[in-house]
């Protein structure tokens, strides 16, 4: 099981990712680095809305910041979603598909009522 470290690290990234307008960042910084104002403009928030967006993602580490210049440039960390990628894999084994959950159920169910 994880570690109580990589539990909080994933609230972390789990805060992150919970408000839509922080998710479709991460996507436009999945397809190339933007500016704050270029992100601001296409997702049509504020200076003051991205920045927190962003503060939020860049706490998570999703996010990296550089700076060239007086403009802040922001490109996405693959890395920082593993820890999600490697707790979410751990239930592969066990989820099949839904009917077969709900089947096994069904029949564990069924068992004890035989006894």
């Amino acid at each position: 099981m994880t570690s109580q470290i990589h539990n909080q690290d994933l609230d972390i990234v789990f805060e992150a990712l919970a408000n839509k307008h922080r998710r479709e960042i991460v996507y436009m910084l999945g397809l190339q680095p933007h500016s704050i104002s270029q992100l601001a403009k296409a997702r049509k928030l504020s200076l003051p809305a991205i920045h927190k967006h962003i503060k939020i993602l860049e706490r998570s580490e999703i996010v990296m910041r550089r700076k060239i210049g007086r403009t802040s440039i922001l490109t996405f960390n693959r890395d920082s979603l593993l820890g999600l990628q490697s707790w979410l894999s751990q239930y592969h084994a066990y989820w099949g598909r839904n009917t077969e959950s709900l089947e096994n159920y069904q029949d564990y169910v069924k068992g004890g009522e035989e006894e």
